[in-house]
């Protein structure tokens, strides 16, 4: 499988559990894109909702996808600091159409001072009743959900101090 190379221009899309698309994100730039990672870019961009809603993101973003963890994490680049949305999701895959991955309807959203909520318990309790989750997606959705916590309380991967900076310095190259 051939990955995207720096400076191509790719869309990211996510799906449900069933198959439905879910979300569609529009030119995001790749900064680094092999078989364990994608890092990218974007700013401004046009999101398409699976009901044909479209709105535009407000500030730059970088994006951290890794093809062994079960989430994805947006650092957003704001006046008052970085604040990061994570998607517990599937690990991702590269089509040569989009960087796509199944949403698992939870989120956490961290802060400038990474103190940090889950989101859309609700949600994502609702959908394992509908769509019928397996026992074992079940287990693996809430190991990553700890596995993501503990990343963003010792600060590693994309939440390392210096991980947004240095990305967006790159992404910058290429605008």
């Amino acid at each position: 499988m051939s990955f995207p190379t720096p400076g191509s221009i790719i869309d990211i899309q996510s799906y449900k559990h069933n198959g439905t698309l879910h979300r569609t994100w529009e030119d995001t730039v790749i900064l680094k894109g092999n078989s364990s990672v994608v890092i990218a870019g974007n700013d401004r961009i046009l999101v398409t909702e699976s009901d044909g809603r479209q709105w535009r993101t407000r500030e730059p973003a970088i994006c951290y996808f890794n093809a062994q963890q079960w989430f994805n994490v947006i650092g957003m680049i704001r006046q008052d600091g970085f604040y990061y949305y994570c998607n517990l999701g599937t690990p991702y895959i590269w089509d040569n159409e989009a960087l796509k991955y199944i949403d698992y309807d939870l989120d956490i959203k961290v802060f400038p001072d990474m103190s940090y909520i889950l989101l859309d318990e609700d949600e994502y309790n609702l959908h394992r009743q509908m769509m019928n989750y397996p026992h074992e997606l079940d287990y693996i959705i809430k190991k990553n959900l700890q596995d993501l916590m503990s990343m963003i309380n010792q600060r590693k991967g994309p939440f390392e101090p210096g991980f947004i900076e240095q990305w967006y310095e790159r992404y910058l190259e290429f605008r």
